[in-house]
């Protein structure tokens, strides 16, 4: 259950277009500080544009998104993108630094006070790459990046953190690191947004289910109003309903 007051995140009849195609379609909803949402729904159906629009990696076409009461389009929205840590489907790390000057940088750029090379080290440590601290990011197999990637995404302790599909490319210790870090970020009261297919390992660790299909909220319940089989069933009948997405 949410462990703080007030709201985290909150989409405001948002609306975001790609030419004509609607990706997400008057969209409201509100997400309670220290709350875990996790989001459901069939390929095209708008997960990932509704986190990078959470983000302020995308800009509505229509509508608000406000992180901590800041509307992410106002002169305040810096200070907004600095509450929040975002994994998606790019790993946003540079190439030719080595892994802990990606985590430097990021701690740098995030404004973290004190030693970043050993808040480097740390979490390095956290996701089990110590022993390639020193390597370059080229050539890092898919899960490697993905571990770092979380990694950025968290280092900067996040008030509001964003995961689309956050076990892709893991092994069983990356997932296993993974939970282990999910955990954390609870046990803290960091509110989290999470795009997982795999509802039977997410479901334990979240209070809300959001299901999306078409750019279009279709359904919405606390988690334990159905088991992880009865959410697969839902998200499957939203994927084959008349009209909706390939």
């Amino acid at each position: 259950m949410s462990t703080g007051a007030g709201v985290a995140l909150e989409f405001r009849s948002t609306g975001r277009r790609f030419g004509a195609v609607v990706a997400l379609a008057d969209a409201t909803l509100t997400v309670g500080a220290g709350e875990a949402l996790l989001i459901l729904g069939p390929n095209g159906a708008g997960k990932s544009t509704l986190l990078r629009l959470a983000a302020g990696l995308t800009r509505p076409t229509s509508g608000q998104v406000l992180v901590d009461g800041i509307d992410l389009r106002g002169t305040r929205a810096g200070r907004a993108r600095a509450a929040i840590g975002f994994l998606g489907h790019r790993s946003f790390l540079y190439e030719h630094l080595t892994a802990k000057e990606n985590l430097e940088l990021y701690a740098h750029l995030y404004g973290v006070a004190g030693d970043t090379g050993a808040l480097a080290e740390r979490w390095l440590a956290k996701i089990g790459m110590a022993r390639v601290a020193q390597r370059t990011v080229r050539g890092f197999s898919r899960g490697m990046m993905q571990r770092l990637a979380l990694a950025r995404a968290l280092q900067h302790e996040p008030r509001l953190v964003l995961l689309d599909e956050p076990t892709t490319g893991l092994d069983p210790e990356g997932r296993a690191r993974l939970d282990a870090l999910l955990d954390e970020q609870r046990a803290r009261g960091a509110t989290l947004a999470m795009i997982s297919h795999r509802a039977e390992a997410a479901l334990p660790r979240a209070d809300r289910v959001l299901v999306l299909n078409r750019g279009r909220i279709a359904a919405l319940g606390p988690a334990a109003e159905r088991d992880a089989a009865g959410w697969t069933a839902l998200v499957a009948a939203a994927g084959t309903a008349p009209g909706a997405a390939a």
